[in-house]
């Protein structure tokens, strides 16, 4: 679930608005996008993974965090998604280590 939007890291580019494919973000003039319906984040990591500034935090469980555990996070967190699937500068894909496809051919 969307958890944070870093506001020091934003540029305020709003492509996570746009990525989100249920409108959980609103965007505002001259600011971070403000996570307006939390609860109908789905966890699909698209606005982590779009975010070219690693700004968002998106936590891998479906319930939001405790208020307050936000902002005990390392700046680690932020962007790893995007992290562990290669996307963004100097970083290296990983689609090469994906042996998922092993199945389908064994299957057949």
């Amino acid at each position: 679930m969307i958890e944070i939007v870093d506001s020091a890291r934003c540029t305020g580019c709003n492509i996570c608005v746009r990525a989100c494919p249920t409108n959980v973000f609103d965007a505002v003039q001259d600011a971070a996008p403000r996570i307006a319906r939390q609860d109908d984040c789905q966890t699909c990591f698209m606005c982590e993974l779009y975010c070219p500034e690693d700004a968002l935090f998106v936590a891998p469980q479906i319930e939001p965090m405790p208020a307050g555990e936000g902002g005990k996070l390392g700046n680690t967190l932020f962007g790893h998604y995007r992290r562990a699937v290669g996307w963004g500068r100097a970083r290296q894909s990983t689609a090469n280590q994906d042996a998922s496809y092993e199945l389908l051919v064994r299957a057949h």
